[in-house]
């Protein structure tokens, strides 16, 4: 069977996934992940059938790190019988401005990426290594980049722009968006979905250890949180959201922090973690009886309300909101109290509906619809890796 693989590595999981090409489409073959690198490395594996083709634990210096997590997923992968791999195609957090769609990657488009390392430094080099270990050792299989910054191309430029000097626009200085490929998965689900409100003006919150929302109007991006870096917005599991940058210049003129001390601080000691010293993860922070914890679930609620706000503002109105990501699609908790937070637009929960993970969350009667759906990036990077083969065959 012709078929497509689909890597989405992180700073401590590799996950991966094997669609079949047939004449129908994409059918999902194998889903798997190693997760724990460097830590408790665990590498999973089933067939679309729930069969547990392997589960396998390695010491952490074994996989210690990504590159070694890489080689142990790419050794486990070339033992499986009755797939011709035709493509790769992987998530790339960061496109900057000249990326726009996904594109076949060769090492031009490789030296560019690696140019944005810096706005992206808890995900593109991570996304990176294993596109070249790919081209290495594979270098006749095509390998394609999908941009979670793509899918907020075609904002208007008073949308786009800081109020600064032009030509720090023109060098890219703008903002971008990012889980672009998780919106565009919920915008194009919402059809089937939710065909009544798809259209309308839709607000989706990708609620996890990353955490950012979306404005759609007729399923295209308008607005997002989060800006030039994956910094802004909504607090998260271990970066604070927006932040008056007057607190970076004093840590830096006053404290006496290096650009590297301060960029490690906002990427991995602030946010959920930081605020609570208990946790980056929202799951131990609701189990947590220490008055930390809770002001940190307090303020990412606040800040998620807020957000509703300002992007029910830009949207003229709302019709829906959509949970979806880790937290969205898992914590009734966290969903109930954003709701409550934005009654005054007119949200209406149903609590049963709610506890029992519903789709559809919202009472009749709520102006706002409410709902949860799973998304699905890697589902999205394949369909969009199989349509960049099918105009190169054409």
């Amino acid at each position: 069977m012709d078929a497509l693989l689909v890597v989405n590595a992180g700073s401590s999981s590799l996950k991966f996934q094997v669609f079949g090409i047939t004449d129908q489409g994409l059918e999902r073959q194998i889903k798997g992940q190693i997760g724990g690198i460097g830590t408790r490395p665990r590498l999973q594996a089933k067939a679309a059938d729930g069969t547990i083709l392997i589960d396998k634990s390695y010491d952490a210096d074994v996989v210690g790190d990504l590159p070694a997590a890489i080689a142990a997923a790419r050794d486990w992968l070339m033992t499986l019988e009755g797939f011709t791999l035709r493509a790769v195609g992987h998530r790339v957090v960061h496109g900057g401005p000249d990326y726009a769609a996904p594109v076949l990657i060769d090492a031009t488009v490789l030296d560019r990426l690696a140019s944005y390392q810096d706005l992206a430094p808890l995900h593109q080099p991570n996304n990176l290594a294993p596109i070249r270990q790919a081209m290495a050792i594979n270098p006749d299989v095509p390998q394609v980049a999908c941009f979670d910054t793509a899918f907020h191309h075609g904002h208007p430029e008073e949308v786009n722009c800081y109020a600064m000097p032009r030509s720090f626009y023109e060098d890219g200085v703008r903002r971008y968006g990012f889980h672009g490929l998780s919106y565009e998965y919920i915008s194009e689900r919402l059809r089937d979905v939710a065909p009544a409100v798809a259209g309308g003006r839709v607000i989706v919150a990708h609620l996890g250890s990353g955490a950012s929302m979306c404005a759609l109007r007729d399923g295209h991006s308008i607005e997002s949180t989060m800006g030039f870096t994956a910094l802004d917005g909504l607090p998260m599991g271990t970066r604070p959201g927006q932040l008056d940058p007057g607190v970076v210049l004093y840590l830096i003129l006053q404290r006496g922090m290096s650009a590297q001390a301060v960029s490690d601080l906002l990427y991995h000691e602030a946010g959920l973690k930081g605020l609570s010293g208990v946790s980056n993860d929202m799951r131990d922070l609701l189990a947590s009886a220490d008055a930390h914890a809770k002001l940190a679930i307090d303020h990412f609620v606040y800040r998620a309300g807020l957000n509703v706000g300002m992007l029910a503002a830009a949207l003229r109105g709302i019709d829906a909101l959509v949970f979806t990501a880790g937290v969205g699609e898992n914590s009734a908790q966290i969903r109930a109290r954003i709701a409550e937070n934005i009654a005054w637009l007119g949200a209406e929960l149903d609590p049963a509906a709610n506890e029992a993970g519903a789709t559809l969350i919202s009472t009749p009667s709520s102006r706002v619809a409410l709902y949860v759906i799973p998304t699905d990036e890697e589902l999205m990077i394949a369909r969009h890796t199989l349509a960049l083969l099918k105009t190169r065959a054409a």
